[in-house]
Formats: C-alpha cells, structure tokens, sequence
C-alpha cells in the first residue's frame, strides 16, 4: 500500500507538473505546501472515490448498527476509535454516537466531509474540559456556562 502522502513545495508542481504528479505513483497524494495560503492537496480522482467509497460505507455501517440496536458494540468500539471519548460522561456517549451517524449520513449526501470533522473536534474539545477538573469547574460555574460577553479589544496607542 502506498504511503499516505508526501509533502512537496508548490513551486515543484509549477516547475515540473509531469515529474511531481508522477510522484502518485508511489503515494496516495501530494500535501503541496504553499508560503502564503493553506497547503493543497493533489491526488488521482479514483483514489478520491475510493475514499469516498469508504466513507459512504463506514456511515451506513454506524447507522445500520444503531438502527439495530447494536448501541451498545459501538460504545464499547468508540474509545478504540476516539481515545479521548474515554474522558466524557455516560450519556454523552450516546449523544455522539447518535449525532455521528446523523452527521455522516449528511456530509456523504453533501459529499463534504466537513461536518464529521467539526463534529469530532467539538465532541474532542468536550472531552478536554472533562478531563480537567479544574476547567470542568471553572466552565459550570456559571449558571448557563457562559461568562458573559468579551469587550471589544482597545488598540495599543502607537508609540
């Protein structure tokens, strides 16, 4: 199987397209590292359909699972998958395991797989503030967890 990727100055592919994209070949796909704007990625359109194959499945897996009861295989999976989904309460578990199935299900319609990753980030981040007790407390301190609103910051006079 041919490694993930491999990071190439995007110069190189304006230099010498033929010879960068001949480098496929050996990789899954190019991470075109750009000085000024986020990195690109270039990589066969069969490899991208695979990988989207992959994912329309993965989804209809998870929500067949879930349609079938099997609720409790996928808790026991989820921390393998998410390590950090050991850090949240119980009943957050089934929280999102049910809004990732309904996210996949979603973003493959969309064909954009943004929305799973947005949602694993916040479930993450959720995680982190279990995982620390003194940020956990800090956060429900308050009765609607939130600290109110942030001022505007006032610019520093130019010396």
């Amino acid at each position: 199987m041919p490694a993930a990727y491999e990071d190439v100055p995007f110069s190189e592919l304006l230099h010498h397209p033929a010879a960068t994209t001949r480098r496929l070949d050996a990789v899954r796909a190019l991470r075109l590292r750009r000085r000024d704007a986020g990195d690109l990625a270039l990589m066969r359109v069969d490899q991208m359909e695979r990988d989207a194959t992959v994912v329309d499945f993965t989804s209809r897996l998870l929500a067949g699972l879930v349609r079938t009861d099997n609720i409790a295989a996928l808790r026991q999976a989820l921390p393998e998958a998410l390590p950090w989904s050991t850090f949240l309460p119980a009943e957050d578990i089934d929280t999102l395991l049910s809004e990732l199935v309904d996210t996949a299900r979603g973003a493959v319609a969309l064909d954009n797989l943004t929305p799973i990753a947005l949602l694993l980030t916040q479930w993450r981040h959720s995680a982190e503030v279990y995982a620390d007790p003194a940020l956990h407390a800090i956060l429900i301190r308050e009765p609607e967890g939130d600290l109110g609103p942030v001022p505007v910051p006032v610019p520093e006079a130019a010396e």
